[in-house]
């Protein structure tokens, strides 16, 4: 199927937008998964779809189902009947809409469904793959293997991360801080799993306070060689960052912006800074259009910026991010997306490379197996 003309493209509006919401099951012990802070059992995506001149455009986020009513009620009547060429314009007519209703959060997460969703209908109306629509400067991602939740058995540990390297995924990380006198033996049987080549990783979820963090920095790198730690503290503690950044260990990189939901977020961890490797998330901090200003804030301030999970659109998005680091292959997300998706990626020496045989982000919903999953919305044609 060949793609729209730019006259064509020009004139083609926005028919109608449709919102839906999965649940899946978690597949950790007893049907749970931990970090250092919280506990679940299911993972929700809310999906979006936006259709204009014959074709659909999907995006998705992972949050609660309440982020599905506030798309329908906020933002799909906003979008009905708007040109589509301009993915960022209808990004600021959105966030303009949303200042009441509640910008960070749930609001940003609209958003950001629905700003994939758009840029996945342009490139599907070209008929292009969505990495030849961006300003791309990659043609692959790196990842790293991410899990080893905090519940897990040392075996299951252990298997899974050095089954990630088995796979060619150079870098594994586990959840830590949730119990930290077990963290020792935790990273002493994941080393031994994976072997002196493979780089250490390891999270919080922002679980210690300032003194505990910089004793477990220390610790973490000078025993078992960790490179990266993410959200010693809490993300929003700047300062604990800050000093952490300045007075942790110099292999040892302090990583946050998981949880940032506006460009201001990206601004107050990069001031001082408080990271030394910044993070995005595409389906919280605004879409494609959000890494997009969270990319040029990163290089500006000479810093890489890190895909945080959602790999099936991380793959394409960040591939338009210069000061690329690397991409967070989450174990929760990955499940997900293979259950709900044709054509999701697999990675290949230890990437991901974006599949330029399909136009937009190369998604179809299987809808048979989703239907089960679903919590909001119904099946449209």
């Amino acid at each position: 199927m060949t793609g729209v003309t730019g006259t064509a493209l020009e004139d083609c509006r926005i028919d109608a937008v449709d919102v839906h919401a999965f649940v899946v099951p978690t597949d950790g012990p007893d049907g749970t998964e931990q970090d250092g802070t919280l506990d679940w059992d299911s993972t929700t995506m809310v999906l979006v779809r936006v259709h204009a001149g014959g074709r659909s455009g999907l995006g998705y986020t992972y949050g609660d189902v309440s982020v599905a009513a506030f798309t329908e009620s906020q933002l799909a009547p906003l979008l009905a009947g708007q040109k589509v060429t301009s993915p960022p314009a209808l990004w600021q007519r959105m966030q303009h809409q949303i200042r009441n209703a509640g910008r960070p959060g749930v609001g940003a997460m609209a958003v950001s469904a629905l700003d994939v969703a758009l840029w996945d209908l342009k490139a599907r109306l070209l008929d292009l793959p969505l990495v030849h629509l961006l300003p791309a400067h990659h043609d692959r991602v790196p990842v790293y293997g991410s899990g080893g939740f905090t519940n897990y058995s040392l075996d299951r540990l252990t298997d899974q991360l050095s089954g990630w390297v088995e796979q060619g995924i150079p870098r594994v990380k586990l959840k830590t801080s949730r119990d930290p006198d077990r963290d020792p033996q935790r990273l002493t049987a994941v080393r031994k799993a994976v072997g002196d080549e493979t780089e250490i990783f390891t999270d919080a979820n922002g679980a210690l306070g300032r003194k505990q963090a910089r004793y477990w920095a220390h610790r973490f790198h000078e025993e078992w060689d960790v490179r990266w730690f993410e959200e010693p503290v809490s993300s929003a503690d700047l300062e604990g960052l800050r000093a952490l950044v300045a007075h942790g260990p110099a292999r040892l990189e302090i990583a946050a912006g998981e949880y940032a939901y506006t460009t201001q977020d990206f601004v107050n961890l990069v001031e001082g800074p408080a990271v030394d490797c910044l993070q995005a998330d595409v389906t919280r901090c605004g879409g494609i259009t959000g890494v997009l200003e969270a990319a040029g804030l990163a290089a500006a301030h000479h810093l890489d910026l890190s895909a945080h999970c959602a790999p099936a659109v991380s793959a394409h998005t960040f591939c338009a991010v210069r000061r690329l680091r690397h991409l967070e292959y989450f174990h929760d997300h990955v499940r997900v997306e293979h259950l709900l998706f044709d054509g999701t990626l697999r990675p290949d020496g230890g990437a991901l490379r974006p599949d330029t045989s399909r136009p937009g982000l190369g998604l179809e919903v299987k809808w048979a197996d989703a239907e089960r999953h679903r919590v909001y919305g119904t099946r449209t044609a």
